[in-house]
């Protein structure tokens, strides 16, 4: 069996996975956290892994940048292969004064400008939420590892270059805690089969201040990040 975008045979994917953005990041991840590697997937060099992690079987995949890119993944994971428990690492951008570089933020929600949630025809809005026991799972563990951490709504934007520059201002207002492209996708399309779903960011720039962490900065606390989120599945 295979998908248009994954290549893997039944059974070669974990039910537990962590999400990277860039399919670098999830090769690093497989060959720095995971022992008894095997790749499943390299079509579109979209590198996917299983291995094992504390003694449990867990993949890792990149899903490319954007809405549309990790809708397709997410729901190719979910409805071919049986993944049930998704979580999402990658960077964002703060935009609230108190929220810092190398600082991790849990999403418990994901607001969007896509319309990627228009497909189901829901007579309103729906709310793209986390779920809940993967999240106060994740808080338990960063709090007794005493990271610097925020939870709340993050902003997943059809756009990284934005036209309207100061755009991200209302969001702030609103307690918007950081920009990022992707959570609302997996939450969205995590909800619709009803498996779990988290987004776990770390701080790597600031709308803000300007600042932004150089190469080995985000090494360091990506690797907080990605252990957070491997202890938490």
């Amino acid at each position: 069996m295979s998908t248009p975008h994954i290549s893997a045979m039944p059974g070669e994917i974990a039910e537990s996975i962590l999400l990277p953005g860039d399919p670098l990041r999830a090769k690093y991840i497989a060959d720095t956290f995971l022992t008894e590697v095997v790749q499943f997937n390299k079509v579109r060099n979209m590198f996917g892994y299983t291995g094992m992690f504390n003694g449990k079987r867990v993949s890792v995949m990149g899903t490319g940048m954007g809405i549309p890119s990790t809708g397709i993944y997410t729901y190719e994971l979910i409805k071919f292969y049986g993944v049930n428990k998704l979580i999402r690492v990658g960077s964002a951008g703060s935009i609230q004064g108190n929220v810092k570089l190398k600082d991790i933020v849990i999403a418990q929600a994901a607001s969007s400008n896509s319309n990627f949630g228009k497909q189901y025809g829901m007579p309103g809005e729906i709310a793209a939420i986390s779920d809940f026991n993967l999240l106060s799972k994740s808080v338990t563990i960063a709090e007794k590892d005493h990271l610097t951490l925020h939870v709340g709504n993050v902003f997943s934007s059809d756009y990284f270059y934005d036209y309207d520059v100061d755009s991200w201002k209302k969001l702030a207002d609103m307690g918007i805690i950081c920009l990022e492209m992707e959570a609302y996708a997996l939450f969205i399309t995590a909800m619709l089969f009803k498996v779990s779903a988290l987004a776990i960011c770390t701080i790597s720039d600031s709308l803000i201040t300007s600042e932004k962490l150089n190469s080995s900065e985000r090494e360091v606390s990506f690797n907080q990040m990605i252990k957070l989120a491997l202890e938490t599945l």
